[in-house]
């Protein structure tokens, strides 16, 4: 007789092994590192636009939360609640480069043609100072719907300038875009991107768009730069053009010279009584010209500095509008 096969005892329930992830599809559910950059900057855009109380949006609609923004180059338009300037009453000196800015720009508000504005020449003359003050000059009876707004643009995000271009051009305000200080050196070729906008581009600058730059250089280049195109130049006088080209494409040029010793006095009076600084009018112009004398110029400039000194020594609070 043949024996029957022992029964094998029963297996013990094995657990049953959680669904594996295949390793591209965990790479696939991860974040590249550019797109958690990308994120982590719109977060942080966000946060920014909240801490100051303005909507974090990039677009024109910022447009409706002041009167004056800085571009940041990643798109997004800073509002400024605050503008540090000087009432347009206290510019000394400077009166027919004011009175042509202010026709120039009070046309351009109106919807008028009107041309982009380099105010070129001596530092401290007030030239960034009468830009903003015009600014608001303009701006003091206007309904906000009317508004004028003012754009600052840094000199080395000048690059982002058609960029901001297409954010404006449909946007229900009329606009100065400012860049003080504006200069190139080198081999710096961003100078392009500007003489585009301001004329010769295909879209042309906004109608509502206009364009204030100031400058120590009246050609905006240095001497080298335009000395060293000429000597390296295959046509000498064809690369010289085509740097100083980028001047001429402002329609207005304001000239700031240096101010005569009247002038730099009437500016340390015209702040000194605006601010209720009292000094005896021989000792306030004694230690006026013995304050231009070491610091080597004379300037609206030297002459705020003058009175900022005076009213911290003599206790007086001054504020800027």
């Amino acid at each position: 007789m043949s024996k029957k096969p022992a029964k094998q005892a029963p297996r013990p329930a094995q657990k049953a092994k959680p669904p594996t992830t295949p390793q591209s599809a965990i790479k696939r559910a991860s974040p590249s590192p550019d797109t958690a950059e990308r994120i982590a900057l719109a977060l942080e855009t966000i946060a920014t636009h909240l801490a100051a109380g303005a909507p974090a949006s990039g677009g024109n609609d910022a447009l409706h939360h002041a009167d004056a923004f800085i571009w940041h180059p990643d798109g997004r338009l800073a509002p400024v609640p605050h503008v540090s300037r000087v009432d347009i009453g206290l510019l000394k000196g400077i009166d027919r480069m004011r009175d042509i800015l202010i026709e120039n720009t009070e046309r351009f508000a109106n919807g008028f043609p009107a041309n982009n504005a380099l105010l070129w020449g001596a530092r401290g003359m007030g030239k960034s100072s009468l830009v903003k003050a015009a600014h608001a000059s303009i701006n003091r009876d206007r309904r906000p719907a009317e508004r004028l707004k003012l754009i600052e643009i840094h000199r080395e995000d000048i690059e982002t300038l058609p960029a901001l271009m297409d954010i404006l051009r449909n946007a229900p305000f009329h606009v100065i875009v400012f860049c003080d200080d504006l200069s190139f050196d080198g081999n710096d070729a961003s100078y392009k991107s500007l003489k585009a906008v301001l004329e010769g581009g295909i879209e042309g600058r906004p109608d509502n768009v206009i364009l204030y730059a100031t400058s120590n250089r009246r050609h905006l280049l240095a001497r080298e730069m335009i000395e060293n195109e000429r000597s390296t130049a295959i046509n000498p006088g064809e690369a010289v053009e085509e740097k100083v080209s980028l001047s001429d494409r402002f329609g207005l040029w304001l000239g700031f010279h240096r101010c005569s010793q009247d002038e730099y006095l009437a500016m340390v009076k015209g702040y000194c009584s605006h601010f209720g600084i009292k000094l005896d009018e021989e000792e306030l112009e004694r230690e006026a010209l013995e304050w231009s004398t070491t610091r080597g110029s004379r300037s609206g400039r030297v002459a705020w500095q003058f009175t900022q000194e005076l009213a911290g020594r003599l206790g007086v609070r001054i504020k800027l509008r």
